[in-house]
Parts: structure tokens; sequence; C-alpha cells
């Protein structure tokens, strides 16, 4: 049976509205993708998605509009240079007015500090009668009402600072899948541990003073509702394309790859390319996505495309700033079975805590990204009965790991060992039941395939339909055979 893949190519980069644009363009379900952000405790804003010219190039365009108290700066603002809005081939148009869209050079004058919070996200600002394209960057730069400067603008900046629970809550909120809303909590926590690197701040005080806002949420939310909507096997991003110069932030200007970026693909193996183009190209919220996405980085030596996505970015810079999407079908022979990575298993002996306690700090390892955790019953010296706490984590998490630990239970001591290990090759597979469609891990090794149901999946679906679980598990188990 064929496999299916979606292949990013990320040669001019990536971010968030452009994921969700070639998402969408793909074959995404717009009005389903509407619903659920409409079930989102979020306002101020609204959702536009339409057809846009980069390089002559047709593409979608997904572009979340602010109110009028949250615009964007100017490029050169941006860049701390001077950069033009050129806009010669890159016409908003739909099929009605296609020669009613007035293009304006907008300029800004900026009297700023030089630390201002960037933010993830840059619209072009389309209006009913004229339709105003501003080239501006994925990064928004905003006022720092915390750090009480002096910030003068044509409008006032009003985004709101969330914490990780804040939009947690968000997106517990909304009326998704579960493998969706498990793929954007899944995105937030990267980019959480990349901030927390980059400031060196715990992880559960990261604030979000850029990517919390609006529009990034719904950047977020929208890919992951988009990708679990296709319903794909595997997620191929071989590398990601990165420019080179400066970005203004709140800390003042920053080298390109900004910091997030950087530490998100140091953590994620994510594999950059760094070009000669001037500008940034992967932004925090791109570089997450990537990572949280990606399943695999190698194409199969031959596969068949069945269809193509093009999603605009909101920069003109000299390369086209459109993200391409393949669909494609390949064999499963034409691909290795499995793969080989490193892990850090952590290990403490605990004696004096309360099963309370220890409970609690396995449901905060799990959340802060530990790949398993769990506890074993030993006797340890002068035949005191104990608990083993084992904690499997990439090295990228080992230090967050290690101050849950020593901060939630009573040990003074953690031993660390640098594995390897080698992973099956895995697919999620999607079937239909007597109770509604789950989803199936598909594993290979050599001649043999084994299926496991998606525990998730199936709790939503024991829970909606009032059955036992183990009724669902087999349902499940009749319709893989």
């Amino acid at each position: 049976m064929p496999k299916q893949a979606i292949y990013f190519e990320c040669n001019s980069g990536i971010s968030g509205d452009m994921t969700v644009a070639a998402l969408l363009d793909l074959g995404a379900d717009e009005e389903k993708l509407r619903k659920v952000l409409a079930s989102l405790p979020l306002s101020g804003y609204e959702v536009r998605v339409s057809r846009v010219k980069k390089s002559a190039i047709d593409a979608c365009d997904f572009d979340v509009v602010l109110d009028e108290d949250n615009h964007d700066h100017d490029m050169e603002y941006l860049h701390g240079h001077e950069h033009h809005h050129e806009h010669d081939d890159e016409h908003h148009y739909d099929h009605d007015h296609d020669d009613e869209h007035h293009h304006h050079e907008h300029h800004h004058d900026h009297d700023h500090d030089d630390e201002h919070h960037y933010h993830e996200h840059h619209h072009d600002h389309d209006h009913d009668d004229e339709h105003h394209h501003h080239e501006h960057g994925e990064e928004h730069h905003h006022h720092d009402h915390e750090h009480g400067e002096d910030h003068h603008h044509d409008h006032d900046h009003h985004h709101v600072h969330r914490g990780l629970p804040e939009v947690t809550a968000i997106i517990d909120a909304g009326e998704m899948t579960d493998n969706a809303r498990k793929l954007a909590h899944k995105i937030f926590r990267i980019i959480a541990e990349a901030e927390s690197k980059a400031h060196n701040t715990p992880v559960d005080q990261v604030h979000f003073h850029e990517v919390g806002a609006v529009d990034s949420i719904v950047d977020i939310v929208s890919a992951a509702v988009c990708l679990d909507d296709l319903h794909v096997d595997d997620v191929i991003i071989p590398s990601v394309t990165e420019g080179t110069g400066t970005v203004r932030s709140q800390h003042g200007i920053l080298s390109i790859p900004v910091p997030a970026v950087t530490n998100i693909a140091a953590a994620e193996g994510l594999d950059l390319k760094i070009s000669n183009i001037k500008g940034e190209l992967v932004t925090p919220t791109g570089a997450a996505v990537a990572a949280a996405f990606r399943t695999s980085k190698e194409l199969p030596s031959e596969f068949r495309i069945r269809r193509i996505g093009l999603g605009a970015g909101k920069r003109k810079y000299e390369c086209p700033g459109i993200l391409r999407a393949m669909l494609i079908e390949y064999d499963e022979k034409a691909t290795l079975q499995t793969s080989s990575d490193q892990i850090v298993r952590l290990e403490t002996n605990i004696d004096d805590c309360s099963g309370e306690i220890l409970g609690y700090t396995l449901e905060k390892l799990m959340e802060a990204g530990a790949r398993d955790a769990f506890y074993q019953p030993v006797f340890m010296k002068k035949n005191r009965p104990a608990w083993l706490l084992t904690v499997i984590c990439k090295e990228e998490q080992r230090e967050v790991l290690e101050n849950i630990i020593f901060r939630e239970t009573t040990t003074i001591g953690i031993r660390r060992s640098v594995m390897e290990r080698t992973i099956l090759e895995r697919e999620i597979l999607t079937v239909n039941t007597a109770y509604g469609t789950a989803q199936v891990k598909k594993c290979t090794t050599g001649s043999t395939v084994r299926f496991y149901p998606e525990y998730e999946s199936a709790a939503a679906l024991s829970r909606s339909a009032g059955v036992p679980l183990q009724d669902v598990y087999r349902e499940i188990e009749k319709a893989i055979m």
C-alpha cells in the first residue's frame, strides 16, 4: 500500500502564516478551520484567505487582520536599514475585481528606543475599497509596557503578554481534534523551551510577549488544524533556508537567525541553510512549526506528486517568498525502516516522597517534554522501600527536566547517561470504526507490520460514545484487519 506524506520545500524560509496558506492550498478544509477559530476565546481579529502573486506565481495568502490598534512596523524599521516596499508583482486579487486594487507605498517614521518586543506575524492590510499592501516582515515590534519605555507611534499597540498556562487554556477551549490540540501545544512548548534557554528563565515562567499575541495564536492553531485535517502519514522537511543581516527586537538589534530560531534548530535537530539573502526568512513560529510537524528529513528516492500547495509570505526579498508543500505518494520499500538517534537517561532514587508528590512530578515531567518517565519500586540501603525515577529525554530538555525533579522531589542527586537507540519507522493512520474515526500507529520492521491504537484517539471515542475503552480498542482492531 503506497504511503503518503507532505514534503515542505523551505527554500524561501518558513513562517506560521506561510504554513497555513500552503496547507489550505493543498486541500485543508477552510470551513472546518474557521469553525475551530470561532470556538477559541479570542477576539479583535478576522481571518482573510485570498490569492496573491509572488514573483508572478499564484499562491494562497492567509492573513490574520487585527483591529486598528495593532499595526506592523515597516521593513526599514524592522531591519534597521534602508528597505523599500516593492509591490509590482504582488497584487492581491479576487475574480470579481481584478482591476480595482490600488497599491500605495507607505512610509512610517519611527521614534523608538532600541528595545521593542517583536511579534511573529506581519499583515498586508486589505481595506474594503482600497487594497493597501504593506510589505512588512513577519516580526512585529511594539511597545514594551512592562519596561516603561516611551514609545511614540501613530497607533497604540496593546498586545497581551501571555504565559504558557494562558496560551494552553486558550487552545484547550477550542473545539478541535485531540491530534490538532496536541500539535498546537507542541509548537508552543518548543517556542517556550527556546525562549527559556535564550533568557535563562524556567519554561513555566516564560511569558510570550510576541507569540502570545492574538495573530500568532491563530497562526499556530490554524497550522495544527490544517495539518491534522489532511491526514498524512509523514511530514518531510529536509532543511529550512534562512537569510542574513539583522532584525530589531525588544533587546535591540539581533543577528539573523535570531536566538529563538537557533535554539529551536539546535534542540530539535532542524537543519538550517544560510543563504546570502538579506532578511529574516525563518521566524521563530515557522521554526517551531517545522520542528513540531517534521517526522523525517529524508525524501524517498522516488515519489509521485499528488497535489501542490503554495503559501505566500508577506515580505519581498530576492527569493520568491513562497512555501511549497507537496502531497507525495511513494512505496514503502523506497524508504529505510529504522533510524538512530541519541537520548539521555536520568535516574534518581527517592525514599521520602509521598505518592501524591511523585504522581504530580511525573505529570510535570511529561508536560515539559520528557519522552517517557516512570517509577519502579526498589529497596535501598538498610532495606528501605523506595522508588527509582527514570526519565528519558533529549539532551536539549535535560536541564529543564532536572530542575523539575530537584524542585518537586526530595532528591539531592540525579544520575545521567547518554544512550544510542534505534527507532522503528512509524506512521499515523486513520481508520473508521462504529464509534467514529480513530488514529492508529503503524510500525514496520522487515516484513513485520504492527498496529497500535493511539490512546488519546481511542479515549476520546470512548468518552463521546459512552462505551468502555476496551470496546473501542476491539472496534479499532477490527477496522485494522
